[in-house]
């Protein structure tokens, strides 16, 4: 008799362990499974990052004398340059009277014809943006201008 209760015993315990195994891998299965679907709710329902505040320095309007072969003509114009810092804002209004010079320099350079045309002021836009590659001052930061916005344009 004393066989037929060991095999029995074994069995059960045998048993018992299988059901064991069983059960904690579906506790691992649905744990890792309850923990991957909050990874995906926590990333929808982040908030999206605000886009940063544009900086804008604004160059005082002025007028320029252009090159023609009909005569006296005039650019009456008003600009902005967007600027990715504080830093490059900051420099840029401290040298502005070397700003506006540098400006007025390439401006006065420059014929009617060219200026009226649409191409012509995207030209100037970038001849703008490269007249910051050379330096102001040495040492100088890096300046970080984006963009060249008119805010008053006219050729007379």
């Amino acid at each position: 008799m004393a066989a037929p209760r060991k095999s029995r015993s074994l069995l059960l315990v045998g048993l018992l362990i299988v059901l064991l195994a069983i059960a904690s891998s579906i506790a691992v299965y649905f744990f890792l499974d309850a923990r991957d679907g909050n990874e995906s709710t926590d990333v929808v329902e982040e908030q999206p990052a605000e886009p940063p505040v544009p900086i804008f320095v604004t160059i005082q309007p002025f007028t320029v004398n252009l090159q023609s072969d009909y005569g006296d003509r005039l650019l009456y114009v008003g600009l902005s340059l967007r600027v990715n810092d504080d830093e490059t804002s900051d420099f840029l209004t401290q040298h502005m009277p070397e700003v506006r010079s540098r400006l007025l320099m390439l401006l006065s350079g420059k014929s009617a014809e060219e200026l009226i045309k649409p191409e012509g002021k995207i030209k100037l836009k970038q001849q703008i943006l490269g007249l910051f590659d050379e330096p102001i001052t040495t040492p100088q930061p890096t300046l970080a201008i984006s963009d060249v916005l008119f805010s008053d344009f006219i050729v007379q």
